[in-house]
């Protein structure tokens, strides 16, 4: 199943055998090399809902891959290509995702066979609240055993509604709350949710380019500001992360991939605005300030700095591998590239920061806000004005010195504003996001640059995910 033979692996073939491919390189003790990697359950449920007049029967999975920690973690998705292996591959992710970034969570994902396009808001607030039952009903749903969260097709809405089921089903629970995460700020959400993913793309990207010697193994110099950049997908992810990237580290946008083509502008795309004609036309034809491409998954291959896919699992694969130009590809969805195209990247010198780190966002700032829930306060509440005294002492103190001693000093404009500001929830949950995504990264570059047997951050990222497990079920007694 490698690239050489010609035979695509499937997505869920593509876990299992980059997951080998870095446990052959440990030392583990007999048997828990496939305790770790075999998914430990998968639930199917079919439900039906009265719907339209007619009963109409809806198939769901939730899968707990590993409970080495718990509760344990993952989206539910809402899509019609949902199926077993494609949930039980989510789910291990989740595990190797959560151990990356030291998120106290096992792997879990769940998934419905739905088009949520098809249904009115009513009847899919029925079908969720349904599916949620189901789930709940089993500690599918529960905040000490099974936490979801948003993934494709669901959001802050079906959260809500999640929330809101498993409550009316626990009314006693005085943490009911943290039985999912994702939810709206009003119901229990925290700040910087719906951006997360989107801002560790950003942040992965930064500590990039914060070591002249990782830039160098794909070929690049400088900063992220003027690189140009593809990102394939402009969902919540690949939108915040292109947003942050063109706005706050000068990247220019230099091609966006949608399912009904793609839009490409050598002197960078106005992101807001293109998101915007997505929102009210349905994709991305006849966008006026860009040349459109009807085939858009050729953009793939165009030369670029950076190569950001954001959509669906197996969109770089053994069809186009050999044409992909991108120097840098940053995997800001799930299995973006199959084990397959990673083979024939890999030998050709590509660099790609791999799914289970760079799209660790939404899960690191749904631990904060499952932590939040569980603490029932709102992070920074209980110290901020305190920060702004403690700030205000020192400027005070600072323009008195200047006035008694004849110093002269001004402070620069706007200094004192800034300086005085003390931390608020969103400026708390993006400075836990970076540390957060830095301290994954120099776990993954140590092994990376340290070990002669690994060649790659993906094979390095699953050798420090498969370690911190297996530390995890020693210190079970297994």
């Amino acid at each position: 199943m490698d690239g050489s033979s010609g035979r695509e692996p499937g997505f869920r073939d593509s876990v299992d055998l980059m997951f080998n491919r870095a446990a052959a390189l440990m030392d583990l003790p007999p048997g828990l090399e496939e305790k770790i990697r075999v998914c430990n359950s998968t639930y199917v449920v079919r439900f039906g809902v009265k719907l339209r007049g007619r009963i109409t029967t809806f198939t769901g999975y939730r899968s707990v891959h590993s409970e080495h920690m718990e509760p344990v973690k993952g989206g539910i998705r809402y899509a019609l290509s949902v199926n077993q292996d494609e949930v039980e591959a989510l789910a291990a992710l989740m595990t190797y995702k959560c151990a990356l970034v030291e998120a106290p969570f096992g792997g879990s994902k769940g998934g419905l066979c739905i088009d949520p396009r098809a249904w009115e808001e009513d009847e899919l607030e029925r079908i969720t609240r349904r599916f949620a039952y189901e789930l709940a009903k089993r500690d599918l749903i529960n905040p000490s055993q099974n936490v979801p969260a948003p993934d494709m097709g669901t959001g802050e809405r079906e959260m809500a509604w999640i929330a809101d089921q498993y409550r009316r089903m626990n009314t006693t629970d005085i943490n009911a709350n943290a039985c999912v995460t994702g939810k709206p700020i009003h119901a229990g959400g925290i700040q910087g949710r719906v951006e997360a993913t989107g801002r560790g793309v950003q942040y992965a990207l930064q500590e990039f380019f914060r070591h002249p010697e990782d830039m160098a193994e794909a070929g690049l110099t400088g900063s992220l500001d003027g690189k140009r950049v593809v990102v394939q997908g402009l969902g919540n992810v690949g939108y915040h992360a292109a947003l942050f990237l063109s706005q706050e580290d000068g990247a220019k946008i230099v091609g966006v991939i949608e399912h009904d083509g793609a839009v490409v502008r050598e002197a960078g795309l106005d992101i807001p605005s293109l998101r915007s004609w997505i929102v009210n036309h349905g994709g991305v034809r006849g966008y006026p300030d860009a040349t459109f491409v009807e085939n858009g998954a050729s953009v793939l291959e165009n030369d670029c700095d950076i190569l950001i896919p954001a959509a669906m699992e197996g969109v770089i694969n053994l069809s186009n591998a050999e044409r992909i130009r991108a120097p840098l590809i940053i995997e800001a969805a799930n299995g973006p590239v199959t084990a397959g195209a990673d083979d024939v990247l890999r030998k050709r010198g590509t660099v790609i920061i791999p799914d289970m780190y760079a799209n660790a966002g939404g899960v690191t700032v749904s631990y904060f806000e499952w932590v939040k829930n569980l603490s029932h306060i709102r992070f920074g509440r209980m110290q901020r004005r305190q920060e702004e005294s403690w700030h205000r002492l020192i400027v005070d103190e600072l323009e008195r010195l200047s006035a008694d001693k004849g110093l002269g000093w001004t402070l620069s404009p706007g200094f004192k504003e800034r300086y005085l500001k003390g931390a608020g929830e969103l400026e708390l949950v993006r400075s836990g996001l970076d540390d957060t995504m830095r301290g994954a990264y120099q776990a993954m570059r140590q092994v990376w640059h340290e070990r002669d047997d690994v060649s790659d951050l993906r094979t390095a990222a699953y050798l420090v995910s498969i370690a911190r497990v297996a530390a995890s079920y020693r210190a079970k007694g297994l």
